[in-house]
Order: C-alpha cells, then structure tokens, then sequence
C-alpha cells in the first residue's frame, strides 16, 4: 500500500531486511559494506544449527571470496574431485555430468559445506559491522510504502515471547524480504506465485559416521543418483565434520513412496532401517536430522514493488536436484545489493530496480525448469516407465561415448546488459593474473565492480569523455590485460583472458558488480555504442545530479 502518510518520519535504515537466513545476511554486509546503515530482523531467537544446503556451484565461491571466504580451504567447505553419475537400480549409468572440472569463473564446478557453520560465520561478519542492527526475536506484520520510504511493524514472535510481546516500528528507505517460502514479504505486496505444480515429497537424513564412508565403498561414487523405481535416493556428501579432522558428513535422500506415511517414515527407527542397506547403525552414525521436506517448483510473478523486494525462497522454490537452490538465493543477494547501493548513493534512479524482476526472475525459472527436468527422471517410481528411461538414457550415453555433460550455462533475462554482445548477460570468466606484485585470481588480484577490461588495449581509450566520467560515477574503472610477455599492465598468467576474447572475437569486455558480462566489443565503436545501451538501463544521473543528491 503507497501512502503519504509516514514521510516526514525519521529513517532508522537505509534498508530493512526480513529474514536473516544466508541470502538476508549476505544482503545486509555486501550494504554495509558500502557503508548503508541496515537492519537485519529474524523470527527466531536462536541460530538454527541443523543442516538444510549442502552445495553450492563456483559462482557462489566466487562471491563468498568477496568476503574473504575461500572455498579451497575454509573449514566449513570441502570439495571432491568427481563427476557426478546417474545409475540405474543395476549400477549402470544413465547420466554422467562434469562436477569435475576447474569452472570458466575460476574455482571449482561444485562445492560442499554445512550450512550452520557457514551462517555461523556470515552472521558473525554482520555482527561486527557497526551499521547492521540486527533483532532476533522479531516479526513483521505490517508493511506500508509512501514515496520516500516503508514503515515496518514488528512484534516479537509469539511462539517464543507469547502473545503479548512488544511491537516495534522500523522506518527504512527500502525493505527486502528474504523471508523464506511463507514471506510475510511478499504476502504483504500482494504478490502471487506462478507454480508449476510438482510435488514430490522425500525424507532428508544427515549423517555423521565415524568412519571415512567413501573409503569404505570404493566402488560407490562420492555423489550420485541412485534411479531405482522401488525407491529413488540421492546420496551426496555434506560438508566437513564436526570437528577438524573428523570423517565428513554424508546425505541420503529417499523419496517418499505413495503408498507411504511421511511422519512415520521420518522416525529414527525406519530412518535407520533405509539406511542399513549402506553400512550406517546407530553404533558407527549420528543422525543429526531427519525431515520430510516438500520439493517444489514455483515462483513469485514479480521480484519488487516499490521500495521493497523479495530474494531467496521468498522468490522461488526449486527441486534441489541440481543444487542450485541456495545458489539463486544469493545471486538474489547480489543484484539487490548492488542495485541498492547504487540508488542509495544517489548515482542510479529507483527504475534500475525494474531490471532486478526481469534479470533475476528469467534466471531462477531456468533452473527451476532444469531442476524440475531432473526430477521428472529422478522421480518414476512405475517399473515400465523405469525401464524405458534407462533403455533410452543408456543409448544417449553410449552415442556420446560416455562423456560427461558439461555445467550449465545459465543467461539472466533482459536489463542491464546488451543482448548484441556475445557472452553478456552470462557469468564472466576468470583467471589467474600478475598485478602490482600480486598473483591471483582476478577479482581479488585486481578487484571487482564495474570493470571494463581491454586485452592488450586501453579500453578506456575506447569510450568517450561522457562515457569515460560514466564509469567513473558507477566507481568503475578500466584495465588492460595482455600476455605476461606483454608491456599489460596485468598479466594473463595462465592465458585464459587470451583464449575467452578469441572465442568471443572481442577485445572489450565490460563486467558488472555482481560478475556477469554487460558489454563485449570488438571495435571502440561497438563498445561506444552498447555502453550506452547499458548505462540507459541503469537509470544512471549526471555528474551534476550525483554531486548534488
């Protein structure tokens, strides 16, 4: 609801984030970061330590290393070095897909962790900024817009503090919700879900064994489907142990039949049972948790309204048989936080929100749909139906000579980028570089942010005055990347930039805040040109405009 009532109010925020779970905290200290005063609210009091994620892709290492976490050696992450198979109830593959390889963007295709004690770390980030409140203990029930900013009514949560806890009043210039699947959020905007409809319900065991599981099944893959119609499982690692040099944990995953009672499955004495077949007892395992989990597939018909958004699964909710759930939750982050930034400092209009919905939504449906198709071959619990996918998947595999399917590559949908250029709209590629004395991959070798890079040119040569004084207002800058044999001022070390441009043909390439590609252009003229495109979609200001806000 937009009203004039609350402007003359003081703001306690730049902005007010509803949930504070991974994708909400990440959002609170890429904005603190840049020095926006924020307030985090969670409903529950306390950190909830069990597992629920356990996966991630290089695009998020690649952000978490922003924040100083490397995924090659943070304790809450472990990675395993094998491709990813899909077998029939008689070991034979149907799928296989590359969770092997180095990605384009520079660390590893997948990775594993436990979710508790990456929160742990994230919230420990946040509570040592002096600009992010944080209330635990809170929910919202109210939400109301004017033109200049949102009133938030909380209350605290009375399944802790009973119904007659204390209310609370939050006056922010903007409000995200990254409130979860339930959002009070996106409830409050009015916001319906498109959903597809899929419903599968399986039973989630995490494991801690006291024993090295892997070396005791050589012949078992460390992360696999199991496509047996008389009951589809996943099993897949689940991050480091308990403890520093600790066994790691483990997954299983075990579709919930039809005929099946999913609160009577979930009991530890029929948990135990699924998993006897797999060497696990109460006398070598932990059971850390077992839940029945609902996967679904949908998403909200729009990401904003107004001064408030929705991130995470506030937005969408995906099978995780891609594991890209928790991924798209902060990529969420990212593009709320740089769009956020950039119209706090008065430098992008409130229309640069609009290409939030339109990027991030197509984004997140890709992977719902991708997800979604995975499920449909995961899921067939008929014995013929069964049979004919194997036939069919077997052929498949052997035409190709059992060569692993790549990773996806995923386009965001239309915005802030030009659609004339090859490869932008999609993640950028990274290397390893020389720069000032630095070896590194090149975000933290030479930094991120607006980067126009030109290979063995000047690319900032290449723009115009205006658009020169444009990056600048964006605090953007440009390199020039060459050969280490080359007078460059940053070394391609391992030629990765070298071969991405002559696969693209270009000599520019423009990335954004959040990594992907905006621009690439072979000529000045071509960047000149698509460089404009992108800084109309910015709703970018004056330099007169940014010197006076």
């Amino acid at each position: 609801m937009l009203t004039d009532s609350r402007i003359a109010q003081p703001f306690d925020a730049d902005v007010a984030i509803v949930g504070a779970g991974p994708v909400g905290t990440m959002l609170a200290i890429l904005l603190a970061n840049q020095g926006k005063e924020v307030t985090l609210v969670e409903r529950w009091t306390n950190h909830y330590g069990l597992p629920r994620a356990v996966t991630y892709d290089h695009e998020i290492a690649r952000i978490l290393a922003t924040l100083g976490i490397d995924s090659e050696s943070d304790r809450a992450i472990n990675f395993h070095d094998e491709l990813y198979y899909w077998r029939n109830r008689d070991g034979k593959n149907l799928q296989i897909v590359d969770w092997k390889s180095q990605s384009a963007s520079g660390w590893r295709v997948r990775y594993w962790f436990n979710q508790p004690l990456l929160e742990k770390r994230l919230l420990k980030m946040a509570a040592k900024k002096p600009s992010i409140t944080i209330l635990r203990g809170w929910e919202g029930i109210a939400l109301d817009q004017d033109r200049e900013g949102v009133t938030l009514s909380l209350k605290q949560n009375p399944e802790e503090y009973g119904p007659d806890g204390e209310h609370k009043i939050v006056r922010a210039k903007f409000v995200a919700g990254t409130d979860g699947a339930n959002s009070f959020v996106r409830e409050s905007l009015g916001i319906e879900n498109d959903d597809k409809g899929y419903f599968f319900d399986w039973l989630i065991l995490d494991m801690i064994p006291d024993f090295d599981y892997c070396a005791s099944r050589p012949d078992d893959p460390a992360q696999w489907q199991l496509c047996d119609p008389r009951r589809p499982t996943t099993v897949v690692p689940g991050g480091p142990g308990p403890s520093e040099g600790d066994p790691d944990r483990r997954r299983w995953e075990f579709m919930v039949l039809p005929d099946e009672d999913a609160t009577e499955l979930q009991k530890p004495e029929h948990a135990w049972k699924l998993l006897e077949p797999w060497g696990l007892t109460p006398e070598n395992s932990e059971l850390e948790r077992a839940a029945v989990y609902r996967f679904q597939a949908r998403w909200a018909m729009q990401w904003h309204k107004g001064r408030c958004l929705i991130g995470g699964d506030a937005a969408h909710l995906m099978p995780p048989f891609a594991g890209e759930g928790m991924c798209a939750g902060l990529r969420d982050a990212v593009a709320m936080a740089w769009r956020l930034n950039a119209i706090l400092e008065g430098k992008c209009g409130l229309d640069l929100l609009e290409t939030y919905t339109s990027e991030r939504k197509e984004h997140a449906k890709h992977y719902i749909n991708f997800s979604q198709e995975l499920g449909n071959i995961i899921c067939i619990s008929d014995e013929a139906e069964a049979a004919e996918r194997d036939a069919r998947m077997i052929a498949d595999l052997k035409a190709r000579n059992n060569v692993p399917v790549p990773t996806d590559v995923c386009h965001l949908g239309s915005g802030a980028w030009c659609a004339d250029s090859a490869h932008a709209g999609e993640l950028s590629v990274q290397g390893v570089v020389h720069y000032k004395g630095r070896t590194g991959r090149f975000d933290q070798a030479v930094g991120y942010g607006w980067v126009l890079i030109g290979y063995e040119t000047d690319p900032l040569v290449a723009l115009t005055e205006q658009q020169r004084l444009q990056l600048s207002e964006l605090e953007g800058f440009g390199v020039t990347v060459g050969a280490p044999v080359s007078d460059a001022e940053v070394a391609d070390c391992n030629g990765v930039y070298a071969r991405w441009m002559a696969d693209i043909n270009a000599k520019y390439v423009l990335v954004r805040p959040d990594f992907y590609v905006a621009v690439t252009a072979n000529t000045p003229r071509d960047l000149q040109s698509r460089f404009d495109k992108v800084i109309a979609e910015l709703d970018l200001k004056s330099a007169s405009a940014v010197a006076a806000a």
